[in-house]
């Protein structure tokens, strides 16, 4: 697209980025933060991304609280929306509990475990990486739209 013969700026990268508790309430606040920021960047909230993200940020923040725990800690939640993929990176302090690689499939009858499964499901990719100048790790999704 041209204005008076000069290429328009593609859109610029929106993003949202907070600190939570390392508490449930905490993940479901994440969730729903960023629920809200995606239906207010125009992805309602039954479009595919935004339940797509809605969960994966449900499934990450819920084992940043489980898994990613320290005392008093805090998790990061950080939605960048570009014009074509969205990447939600979740980071919390615990360097030596890192996902695996390929999540393995729980026993049948096993009551938890299962949330890597979906988010491998649901990403286009993910994965995960250590905290730039600070200990431990941030697992991201990618999702396209």
């Amino acid at each position: 697209m041209e204005s008076l013969g000069f290429p328009l700026p593609a859109t610029p990268e929106r993003e949202f980025a907070m600190l939570f508790s390392s508490t449930p309430r905490g993940a479901r606040l994440a969730r729903r933060l960023v629920s809200q920021y995606l239906e207010s960047w125009g992805h309602d909230y039954d479009s595919p991304l935004n339940e797509k993200l809605t969960l994966i940020t449900a499934e990450l923040a819920a084992n940043a609280v489980c898994h990613g725990y320290v005392p008093d800690g805090e998790f990061k939640v950080r939605l960048t929306l570009g014009q074509s993929t969205a990447r939600l990176e979740v980071s919390d302090t615990r360097t030596e509990r890192k996902p695996p690689k390929k999540p393995q499939e729980p026993q049948p009858d096993a009551e938890s475990g299962r949330g890597l499964l979906l988010v491998a499901a649901l990403a286009e990719r993910w994965g995960t990486v250590p905290r730039p100048a600070a200990p431990g790790k941030t697992v991201w999704a990618e999702c396209t739209h």
